[in-house]
């Protein structure tokens, strides 16, 4: 596990408990892949309760902004009342993309969590880290490569299972 410093650490950040959630994730991911969606899923925590549960959706609402991220960050300003999240913390199967991870800083998210990057068009870390961009308003703390593993395999299904069905 990989984890990048941006400011001091959390004080009440369970790191123990960050498995957990990312298996939370991991579910929401697997509802994707039913509903024909890349398998992405993320949670939003705080306080240790999940406020927010998203999947992709971009091809079911017919929308390319529809990401996990994108859906939970809505959902979450919701629940809290508040479009800062600054005591909340994303869980996300893959290294958000720099779409979501602007939508990340606007938000103000304290911690973003994820399983396995994309060091092609990731935008926490992978190609360029606009989580931790000097200059930004807010910054975030990122943890990498949190059930890794799994996060990628189910990734590498999917896409193997589509290329099977193309062929």
């Amino acid at each position: 596990m990989d984890v990048k410093k941006s400011t001091d650490a959390p004080r009440e950040v369970d790191v123990a408990s960050d498995s957990h959630f990312m298996g939370e994730a991991l579910r929401q991911a697997r509802k994707a892949w039913t509903q024909e969606e890349v398998p992405v899923g993320a949670v939003i925590v705080r306080a240790g309760e999940i406020v927010a549960r998203a999947h992709n959706q971009v091809e079911t609402l017919k929308d390319a902004t529809a990401h996990a991220e994108m859906l939970a960050i809505t959902q979450a300003e919701n629940a809290v009342n508040d479009w800062r999240l600054i005591d909340c913390d994303l869980y996300v199967t893959k290294e958000p993309c720099p779409m979501c991870a602007g939508a990340i800083v606007l938000a103000r998210l304290r911690r973003v969590i994820f399983g396995c990057p994309d060091p092609r068009s990731g935008g926490a870390g992978g190609r360029i880290n606009l989580l931790q961009m000097e200059g930004f308003n807010h910054q975030c703390w990122i943890v990498s490569g949190v059930r890794a593993p799994e996060c990628g395999a189910i990734l590498k299904e999917f896409f193997a299972h589509r290329r099977a069905e193309d062929a």
